[in-house]
């Protein structure tokens, strides 16, 4: 790959150096068919990709009173992604400030740093001139809202309705993500594997992370009404809190979050006058390739099943979890592959923050074989019991040789109360 020597050079210097002539008037061409007020973008840095790619990553900054982020926030998606993952994905900054000086600065010292990227055309810097913005002065104040935060959010939502407008024709997903997080390690193929287990199922929305507008997944054939959406209502509310509402008027009632996350928060101070954020993920990983397999398989259990729990939501990599009324010594709850698996980890986890009570008191880990009639298998063997409602176990491969058609939960004791099985993860290793 090529390599180009930036340090030193004036902003005035670098940003037209990264720019191929004629990519200004393309963007004015494409603004002429934009459904927000024909905006003319300025392009700081970068260049068009001349295909399509499968995922765009977003992101909107302004200036913070207290902390920088941005550096490390695209430091972690290009390093935490392999060679071929980045071919698959270009990466649009915003820089919406409205201090011109501090976006050509920023521009400046992202284009010495990442300069490789942004020649291969993993990475643009946009930004949106202030004349095409609705006005921030004499806002509604919903929620009895100071008048400065309303003017803040405001002009987030709108910074964000730009950014989607442009990105829209970039890629077949867009991701957004804030200006200060970190990645999980190749959070884009963790991201296809969410999306293969989605197919035929009418989404509008799939959450990597619970944490604000981090992670949200968005076809990009959405990103022209989501960014009217935010636009039209830009005043009312946080974008978070439109994003939720854009989710269900396309019809997606429930929320499709995806465990673990890919993305966690790092920033200490908020964009927002500085104030100090403490907001993190818990459910955070920092090794997207460590998620399970979860081969396709039908889930059976003994115990009554409450309201719509079912037992594939303790099985799907989405949120979710089961549920299940009266457990008993000998109640089970079977996992049964639609082809054999060499399985060699097992990780359980029962109960729940909000029902402390309801994890698996007593119970035992079975691995099975000859599968019987479809639902169960004739054959099991004992692999592990749970400690404090949790169970994992590696090295399966050596203690079962060869290919395993059931797992099976099997309670040991009898309690009073209920069992939430928050999720069952399994890992498989090729070979027969």
């Amino acid at each position: 790959p090529t390599q180009v020597e930036l340090r030193g050079l004036a902003p005035n210097t670098i940003l037209p150096l990264l720019q191929p002539e004629g990519v200004q008037r393309i963007l004015r061409d494409m603004a002429k068919f934009s459904a927000l007020h024909n905006v003319s973008y300025q392009l700081l840095a970068g260049s068009l990709a001349p295909q399509k790619k499968f995922l765009t990553v977003g992101l909107s900054s302004v200036q913070r009173p207290r902390g920088f982020y941005l550096l490390a926030t695209l430091q972690s998606l290009f390093s935490q992604s392999t060679e071929e993952e980045l071919q698959e994905m270009v990466v649009v900054v915003h820089l919406a400030d409205t201090d011109p000086s501090w976006n050509v600065r920023v521009a400046a010292t992202i284009a010495q740093k990442f300069a490789h990227h942004i020649l291969q055309g993993r990475l643009l810097l946009i930004h949106a001139p202030p004349e095409f913005y609705p006005t921030l002065e004499g806002l509604k104040r919903n929620f009895n809202d100071a008048e400065e935060r309303v003017r803040f959010r405001s002009k987030q939502n709108v910074d964000y309705a730009f950014l989607l407008t442009f990105a829209a024709n970039l890629s077949s997903y867009y991701l957004m993500i804030e200006d200060d997080v970190w990645s999980a390690r190749s959070f884009l193929t963790a991201i296809r594997r969410a999306l293969a287990s989605q197919e035929g199922s009418n989404w509008a929305t799939l959450e990597f992370s619970k944490l604000g507008y981090i992670g949200k997944l968005y076809r990009s054939s959405d990103l022209p009404r989501l960014a009217c959406f935010l636009l039209l209502f830009y005043q009312e509310m946080p974008c978070d809190w439109l994003l939720t509402h854009f989710r269900q008027l396309l019809a997606q009632k429930d929320v499709i979050r995806f465990k673990p996350s890919l993305f966690q928060h790092m920033g200490l101070y908020s964009s927002f006058q500085g104030t100090v954020n403490r907001l993190e993920d818990e459910d955070f990983q920092a090794d997207a390739l460590d998620l399970p397999d979860n081969p396709p398989a039908s889930l059976y259990t003994s115990m009554s099943v409450f309201e719509n729990y079912e037992p594939q939501k303790a099985y799907s990599l989405a949120k979710g979890y089961f549920w299940g009324k009266d457990p008993a010594a000998g109640s089970t709850f079977s996992i049964v592959f639609q082809q054999p698996a060499r399985v060699s980890r097992v990780r359980v986890r029962t109960g729940s923050a909000e029902r402390p009570g309801d994890f698996l008191h007593a119970g035992l880990l079975e691995l099975g074989r000859r599968r019987n009639h479809g639902r169960d298998c004739s054959s099991y063997v004992p692999v592990g019991s749970f400690e404090k409602g949790t169970m994992e176990q590696r090295g399966l491969e050596k203690v079962l040789p060869g290919p395993v058609e059931c797992v099976r939960i099997r309670v040991t004791q009898d309690q009073s109360e209920w069992l939430i099985i928050q999720s069952i993860d399994i890992w498989t290793t090729a070979g027969t």
